[in-house]
C-alpha cells in the first residue's frame, strides 16, 4: 500500500483525493496519446538493450517513470519551462520530441537536435515557439536545481518590470517552470539553496520528484533520513503533494492540479510522485549488479505500462485498438533507430565550435579621459558603470550578499544602488554562492541580464559545481543557444592583514574552466571600460575586483585613480596595455626588459622600474582570458628579457603557465629563460601583516629579479 497523501494540513488516501479532488473523466484521445508514447518508451528500451554494440554510449531510460512523466509533459505549453533529468526520455516524447531526434542524441550523431553528439542520451536543450523551452541539462546530480530555479525568479522579475520578453499564452497566462529530478538528489545541498530561494521569492516552480527509491546501488533506507516530501516541510511556503506515479490517471490528475495552480498562484510545489526502477540504473551500471530477484518483483508490480492499458481497456478502447498502436509504435521504432544508426558522425573540424558566442564589443569606444571630469577611485568606476547599465537596461539586476539597502556591499561597491532602482533589482542574498553563481544561467535563459557578487574570492568555492557544472559548459554543450551572459564580481587579493579566508587569489583555478572569461582590472579607467564590455558579453564572465586598488589605500596604488571615463567608453575583453615604454635607444642595445603582469601587480612593476630608467616596459593584462597574446609575444621578442609577476603564488600558476607559452613561442628572441615571481607557495596568507608582506611579492623583490634579467 502506497503512503497516504498529506495536503494541506488534511490527511486523504490517494483514491479519495482523485474522486473528490479532480473528479473528471478521461477522455480516450489523451489515454490513446498516453499509450502510444508508453509504447515507444517499452520498445525504445528494449531496442537500446537488443542493441548493445550499437548503442555504445552510456546512457539511461524511462522504465517505470513513463506514467508521471507523460502526465506532465501533458499539463505544458510552449511558453513553460522545463528541466528533463537523464532518465526522463518519456518527458520528452511528451513534449512533442520523436523517437528518431532522441536516438540521435543517443548515438551521438551529428544531428542530434540539442547536442550535436557532445551530450548524453536524454540531455537536452531547446529553445522554439512550439515545444516548451529547456535550458541545456547536464549529468550532475541535483545541480539542475538552482539553474531552473533561476529560469523561474527570471520570470517573476520579467513579469515585475512589465517586460516584452515574457510569453504568456493567447490567454495571457503566465509560464510556470518544472524542474524534474530524482529522489537521491534531494540530498544534495544546492537543492536545499534552490528551495530556499523559491520559496523566500514565491516562484513559479514546481520541483518533481521521481522517487524510485534507487541512487545508482544505494538504496533510500541508506541514504536518506526523510523523504522529498516530508523534506518539504521545512520549507514553509512549499506546497507539497504525494502521488502514485506509476497510476497515469493518478499522475495526470495530480499534476493537472499543481501546473495549474502554480500557473494561476505563481507559488512554488514539490511533487513526490513513487514509481518503480525497471531498468538499469544505466546502460553501464546494470540491475542485476545490485537489486535482487525480490526487488525487482516488487518494482515490476507497479509496471506502468500494464497499468495504462488495464486502464484504457476500462474506458472502452478495446484490445485490437490498444494492440494496433503497439505495433505501429514498435515499427515506428524499429524504423526511427535503423535511420538513427545509419545518420553521419559529427565533422571532427567542427569540434572547437560554440565554447563562446560572438560579442559586440570588439573596438574601444567612447572617451577614456574626457576633459572636465574628475578623477575617481576604482570602487567608485565599477559603481557608475554598474549604475549607467542599469538606467540603461531594465532587465539588468544586481544581487549578492550584502549588496542591497542598507550597506550596499562590504566595500561600498553597490552604495545606493537599491535606493535608486528598486529592492526588486538590488538585493541582498542569502549566504548562497551556489545559487548566487548558479541561478544566472535561468536569469540569462529567459532574458535577464544579472549581475551577481561573491562576497570575497576564498568564498567563490561553494559556487564552482556550478560555474563548471552548468555555466561553462552550457553554450558548447547546446551548440551555442543557451550562452550564459552574466557578470560575477569577485573582490579579490591580499593587503594589510585581510587574513587567511579573506586575502586569497584564485584566478589560476578560474581559469582552468573552459567557457568562462576572466577580467582584472588594475585602474578606474579600466574598470568601468571592462565592466561596460563584460556586461555586454553575451557569455560569462568573471570580473576579479583587487581589493588593494579600490580606495587607493595601499602606497603606490594612486594610479589606480583615473578620470572618469564617459559614460560610453567601453574597453574590450583581450586587450592588454603598455603602461610603462622602455626607451628605444635602450632596447636596440639589448639593455632592457619587459614584466607581464596583472592586478597589484602593475604597481610592484611600476615601482621597480623606477629605479631602472628607460630599461623596462610593463604589459598589463587587463584580461586573463582572452589572453592579448599578440601584444604579450610581441613584446617579449622586442626585449629578449621577462619576467611574468603575480600576486598568486608562484607553483602550478597560471603565470607559470603563461612562461612556458612565452618560452615556447618567443624561444629564438629569448636571451634567458622567462622569469616568474608569485607570492610563496603557502596554503593561506597569513593574518600578521610581517607574515603577509614575507609572503607577498613586492616591488623591491621585483626589483632582485628586474636586476638579475639586465644584469646577468
Amino acid at each position: 500500500m502506497k503512503p497516504p497523501l498529506l495536503a494541506g494540513g488534511f490527511l486523504f488516501y490517494i483514491p479519495l483525493l482523485c474522486k473528490q479532488l479532480f473528479a473528471r473523466k478521461m477522455n480516450h484521445e489523451l489515454l490513446l496519446k498516453g499509450w502510444k508514447l508508453m509504447c515507444y518508451a517499452q520498445h525504445m528500451a528494449v531496442t537500446y538493450e537488443n542493441n548493445r554494440s550499437i548503442c555504445k554510449y552510456v546512457h539511461s531510460t524511462s522504465r517505470g517513470h513513463e506514467a508521471i512523466q507523460l502526465a506532465t509533459a501533458f499539463q505544458l505549453k510552449h511558453i513553460d519551462w522545463v528541466s528533463p533529468y537523464y532518465r526522463d526520455e518519456s518527458l520528452l516524447l511528451g513534449v512533442g520530441f520523436e523517437p528518431y531526434e532522441l536516438m540521435l542524441q543517443l548515438l551521438a550523431k551529428a544531428d542530434d537536435p540539442f547536442t550535436g553528439g557532445r551530450e548524453y542520451y536524454s540531455h537536452p536543450n531547446y529553445r522554439g515557439n512550439d515545444n516548451p523551452n529547456i535550458i541545456h541539462q547536464s549529468s550532475a546530480t541535483g545541480m539542475q536545481v538552482i539553474p531552473t530555479t533561476g529560469i523561474a525568479q527570471g520570470l517573476k522579475y520579467l513579469k515585475e518590470i512589465k517586460s516584452s520578453q515574457l510569453s504568456t499564452d493567447e490567454n495571457g497566462e503566465l509560464p510556470v517552470v518544472v524542474c524534474s529530478l530524482g529522489d537521491a538528489s534531494i540530498t544534495e545541498g544546492e537543492v536545499s539553496e534552490a528551495l530556499q530561494f523559491a520559496v523566500l521569492k514565491k516562484l513559479p516552480v514546481i520541483y518533481l520528484v521521481q522517487d524510485n527509491n534507487w541512487g545508482i546501488s544505494v538504496s533510500a533506507e541508506e541514504a536518506r533520513a526523510m523523504d522529498a516530501y516530508e523534506y518539504a516541510m521545512g520549507f514553509p511556503g512549499l506546497n507539497h503533494i504525494r502521488c502514485d506515479g506509476s497510476d497515469f490517471k493518478e499522475a495526470y490528475e495530480t499534476m493537472e492540479h499543481v501546473v495549474n495552480y502554480v500557473r494561476t498562484h505563481q507559488q512554488p510545489y514539490l511533487v513526490q510522485a513513487y514509481v518503480p526502477l525497471l531498468n538499469h540504473h544505466t546502460s553501464g551500471v546494470r540491475k542485476e549488479f545490485y537489486r535482487s530477484k525480490e526487488d525487482l518483483d516488487k518494482h515490476f508490480a507497479d509496471d506502468p505500462f500494464p497499468k495504462l492499458k488495464q486502464l484504457c481497456l476500462q474506458h472502452g478502447i478495446g484490445e485490437e485498438i490498444l494492440g494496433a498502436i503497439e505495433d505501429e509504435a514498435k515499427e515506428k521504432v524499429a524504423d526511427d533507430f535503423a535511420k538513427a544508426s545509419a545518420a553521419p558522425e559529427p565533422d571532427a573540424s567542427r569540434v572547437e565550435e560554440h565554447v563562446f558566442v560572438p560579442t559586440p564589443v570588439t573596438e574601444e569606444t567612447g572617451e577614456r579621459s574626457p576633459a572636465g571630469n574628475e578623477k575617481v577611485l576604482m570602487v567608485d568606476a565599477a559603481l557608475f558603470a554598474i549604475r549607467e547599465i542599469m538606467e540603461e537596461y531594465p532587465e539588468a539586476l544586481l544581487y549578492g550578499q550584502d549588496v542591497g539597502r542598507r550597506l550596499g556591499g562590504v566595500f561600498r561597491e553597490a552604495a545606493t544602488l537599491a535606493e535608486q532602482f528598486g529592492d526588486h533589482r538590488v538585493f541582498n542574498t542569502a549566504i548562497q554562492e551556489a545559487y548566487i553563481i548558479g541561478s544566472t544561467v535561468g536569469m540569462s535563459a529567459v532574458g535577464a541580464k544579472p549581475i551577481v557578487e561573491v562576497q570575497f574570492a576564498d568564498y567563490i568555492y561553494p559556487g564552482f559545481n556550478q560555474l563548471v557544472t552548468e555555466i561553462s559548459k552550457s553554450s558548447y554543450l547546446s551548440c551555442g543557444k543557451f550562452p550564459v551572459q552574466t557578470l560575477i564580481r569577485v573582490p579579490i587579493g591580499a593587503y594589510g592583514g585581510g587574513g587567511p579566508y579573506h586575502s586569497g587569489s584564485v584566478e589560476s583555478t578560474l581559469l582552468s574552466i573552459k567557457g568562462i572569461k576572466v577580467v582584472y582590472p588594475s585602474n578606474a579607467a579600466d574598470m568601468k571600460g571592462l565592466m561596460k564590455a563584460a556586461f555586454l558579453d553575451p557569455n560569462p564572465v568573471v570580473m576579479l575586483e583587487h581589493k588593494g586598488l579600490y580606495w587607493s589605500k595601499v602606497p603606490g596604488t594612486e594610479d589606480a585613480k583615473c578620470i572618469e571615463p564617459s559614460r560610453d567608453y567601453i574597453l574590450p575583453l583581450g586587450k592588454a596595455n603598455i603602461v610603462v615604454a622602455a626607451d628605444d635607444e635602450m632596447v636596440d642595445e639589448g639593455e632592457s626588459c619587459c614584466i607581464i603582469t596583472y592586478g597589484m601587480g602593475v604597481y610592484w612593476a611600476k615601482a621597480a622600474e623606477k629605479y631602472f630608467p628607460g630599461q623596462v616596459e610593463i604589459v598589463d593584462l587587463r584580461t586573463l582570458f582572452p589572453l592579448d597574446e599578440e601584444l604579450v609575444f610581441e613584446t617579449v621578442k622586442k626585449h629578449g628579457k621577462c619576467l611574468v609577476l603575480t600576486e598568486e603564488q608562484q607553483n602550478n600558476s597560471f603565470a607559470e603557465a603563461l612562461a612556458h607559452r612565452i618560452s615556447y613561442d618567443c624561444f629564438q628572441w629569448l636571451d634567458m629563460p622567462v622569469e616568474v615571481l608569485g607570492a610563496l607557495n603557502l596554503p593561506a596568507v597569513p593574518m600578521n601583516m610581517g607574515l603577509e608582506a614575507a609572503m607577498l611579492p613586492n616591488a623591491e623583490k621585483v626589483r632582485e629579479r628586474v636586476k638579475k634579467l639586465l644584469f646577468s
